[in-house]
């Protein structure tokens, strides 16, 4: 009777494509059509509800308990004209992945009847359990009380027969226990810092969004294959596997033909998801065999964030009715490239303007200097942050790879920009200035900068690409919350300290285009070093960011540590997007996170290595020994079964060397385990546990090519990465 790798595969190679059909040929069609969107508000809410809820969406002004009544009540009649039955609170916890509790409608009345019924406390406020969701020592576990509340700015939305409601999650006692509330400190820190420097160029500008392109990079296997594989099943990644020889070295799988059952996933993922807002444009294979990506076009970041939360989400659901399993693990095999998810990052003002787009005069320009300088002086200065930002122990694996900017943070600029600061660094200043429409005099000629004037730095963490910076750090399992954050909160204050700094030329008399520029022109000096153009992957560049100053922390508990530094404390403070006890929380929470996971791939490596491989390999080793066995019976010479004796010796030691290594693994994960210390704990996983993890998979890819493909008891990787 074949195994079960055989029979794995055999469902995996005679899958039917289901037939897929969209609601109308035209996306416009059903596009938003499962959003409680401003249009099917202005149908279900009065003029003055509709109003109000929109001032609140466009300005943040709280809406009053009176109209959330209204508009709960709106909400529920669309709702249940999709078909919904139940509401949740659906929220962003620590965990990484969204949260929801479904309750009814339905409530029973007194003479035996029932009604549907939704109030505006519910629309605005539950009482989800915060005892079972990290918490890093914000709460003990007897005090399980947390509270989600509606996030208005962030549409509500019809899934099956479930109302979601995206709301933030905070603790009895206000401490934030999701993504979400931070993220929208700092959105609102940002507002405010560049609204107050868009004024030096136009007084009209009231508001600036930050918005985002998320890219999200994921890998597709069949599910009978997937649920062969016990490390796959259980971490997201192979930790077991000898490469197949042909894998992406030829380069044939980017950008070609979608294979046939892939692209009928990709058609029903999309539709459910343009039926839920996200506004999906492209599609493609990536890189490695059986990796593909989808990216939406630019949003509000707060919503992109949430819609990028929903995606995953959908993909998971999505996949399993084409009996494929999505892998967002950012390295799911081994010696081929792993996933990310680009965050494409950019302001926009309320004139539609964005501040990171070159203009075509001097004026304009001097305003693109501003924001694009100050972002630049921001990741330098906070560099160790954003790094602690995007750090995991999925990421990890992927940092530094083939495909993936290494654990330095720098920022490419492309030639053209790099020689207009290099020019203005080096320039004298004048204080002639002509009218503001007009050349400056003494102060270097910049050119008109057109779109797309840079190149793409595959290597590169943080890179201009024409009117946006790209975050290509980012992890594809990885919530944007994090590092968008950070990075809009390190902005905004870098915005804030640029705008003390010229105030106070001002004030000295000079003017403002000449003040402007000399700040500007000190920060392009004061950051330089994160500055660079080459190949992030080379040695030498590693040796160059140590002269530099530049931090190469490339694990996560070191990485993290940049959380409670001074400096961040300082920063927290002063926004107020984390508090001394939130920022401690997080940190134990990320620690805690990843030597969990580092516990749990530890003991799947010793249960497949002691349950399945080795029984395999000795099974195999005693079908030999009886062969060599019968040979030497029937009086043939040594030299006829000397293959075979190559064989059982290369065997026995890598079934040796594999015990030997799990043996030792286990003795130092329960050492690993007694550390009260969390920090401490984690580094010796890293330090003590994981390093035995490349050993063990050495001697088991040694037996996978050894041992009769017959027995072997793990899918391949030839057979994970090419089933159709």
């Amino acid at each position: 009777m074949p195994n079960i790798r055989f029979r794995a595969l055999r469902t995996a190679l005679n899958r039917e494509i289901p037939e897929i059909k969209t609601p109308s040929n035209k996306i416009s069609d059903y596009f938003g059509a499962n959003v409680f969107d401003k249009h099917k508000m202005k149908d279900y809410l009065s003029t003055e509800a509709y109003n109000g809820i929109a001032n609140s969406i466009d300005n943040g002004v709280t809406i009053p308990r009176e109209l959330a009544e209204q508009v709960a009540s709106a909400m529920r009649a669309w709702a249940m004209s999709k078909g919904a039955t139940h509401y949740t609170h659906w929220f962003q916890p620590l965990t990484g992945s969204t949260a929801e509790k479904h309750d009814a409608f339905f409530e029973p009345t007194a003479n035996g009847s029932a009604i549907e019924r939704f109030s505006g406390d519910a629309l605005a406020q539950q009482e989800p359990d915060a005892s079972s969701f990290p918490s890093g020592g914000l709460r003990n576990t007897f005090e399980a009380r947390g509270y989600t509340a509606w996030d208005p700015s962030s549409p509500a939305f019809v899934i099956g027969r479930t109302l979601c409601i995206p709301t933030v999650f905070v603790s009895y006692t206000g401490e934030a226990l999701d993504y979400k509330v931070p993220l929208l400190k700092a959105l609102s820190a940002m507002d405010k810092a560049a609204v107050d420097v868009c004024h030096y160029f136009d007084k009209s500008i009231e508001k600036v969004n930050a918005s985002l392109g998320i890219e999200q990079e994921y890998f597709l296997v069949d599910t009978a294959l997937f649920s062969a594989r016990p490390d796959l099943f259980l971490t997201g990644r192979t930790l077991f596997g000898h490469m197949s020889a042909k894998n992406q070295q030829l380069e044939d799988h980017y950008f070609g033909s979608i294979p046939s059952r892939v692209y009928a996933f990709m058609q029903d993922m999309e539709t459910e998801a343009l039926q839920l807002g996200i506004p999906l444009k492209t599609r493609h294979n990536e890189v490695a065999p059986s990796q593909f990506e989808c990216a939406p076009v630019y949003e509000e970041i707060n919503l992109a964030i949430d819609h990028n939360q929903l995606l995953m989400d959908i993909m998971d659901r999505v996949a399993d009715r084409h009996n494929f399993k999505v892998l967002l693990h950012e390295k799911p095999y081994a010696g081929i490239n792993g996933s990310g998810k680009h965050n494409n990052w950019s302001l926009i003002t309320n004139t539609g303007k964005n501040l990171l787009s070159p203009g075509k005069t001097p004026k304009n320009n001097l305003q693109f200097l501003t924001f694009f300088v100050n972002t630049i002086k921001a990741v330098h200065d906070h560099d160790d942050l954003l790094r602690a930002s995007i750090a995991s122990v999925n990421n990890d694996h992927r940092l530094g790879a083939n495909e993936a900017p290494p654990a330095i943070i720098s920022i490419f600029l492309g030639s053209q920009l790099s020689e207009v600061l290099d020019e203005i660094d080096t320039s004298r200043l004048s204080k002639k200035i002509k009218d503001e429409n007009s050349l400056w005099q003494g102060i270097p000629k910049i050119p008109q900068i057109l779109p797309d004037n840079t190149d793409r730095n595959r290597t590169s963490p943080f890179a201009f690409t024409g009117n946006k910076f790209e975050l290509r750090a980012v992890g594809s399992s990885a919530n944007s919350a994090s590092p968008m954050t950070i990075l809009n909160l390190i902005v905004a204050d870098q915005l804030k300290k640029f705008k003390v700094d010229v105030d106070k030329l001002i004030k000295k008399g000079e003017k403002k285009d000449v003040a402007l520029m000399t700040i500007i022109k000190r920060y392009i000096k004061e950051s330089r070093s994160i500055r660079f153009e080459g190949n992030g992957y080379s040695e030498e560049w590693e040796q160059e960011a140590a002269k530099r100053g530049l931090a190469n922390i490339k694990t996560t508990p070191k990485a993290l540590d940049a959380f409670l530094s001074d400096k961040a404390t300082e920063l927290f403070a002063e926004t107020g997007v984390f508090t001394r006890r939130e920022a401690l929380a997080r940190h134990e929470i990320l620690l805690e996170s990843f030597y969990k996971k580092l516990q749990i791939e530890a003991r799947v490596i010793g249960e497949l290595a002691i349950n399945s491989i080795i029984p395999a390999a000795i099974a195999y080793q005693s079908k030999l020994v009886n062969n060599v066995k019968g040979l030497k019976e029937i009086g043939l010479p040594e030299s006829s079964y000397s293959a075979q004796m190559d064989i059982i010796g290369k065997i026995a030691e890598h079934i040796n060397a594999t015990k030997l290594n799990v043996d030792e693994m286990i003795g130092e994960r329960k050492k690993a385990n007694k550390i009260e210390d969390i920090r401490q704990r984690a580094i010796d996983y890293d330090e003590k546990v994981k390093t035995y993890f490349a050993t063990i998979r050495f001697h088991v890819d040694k037996l996978e090519q050894l041992v009769d493909d017959a027995l072997w008891p793990l899918p391949k990787f030839r057979e994970l990465l090419f089933t159709k």
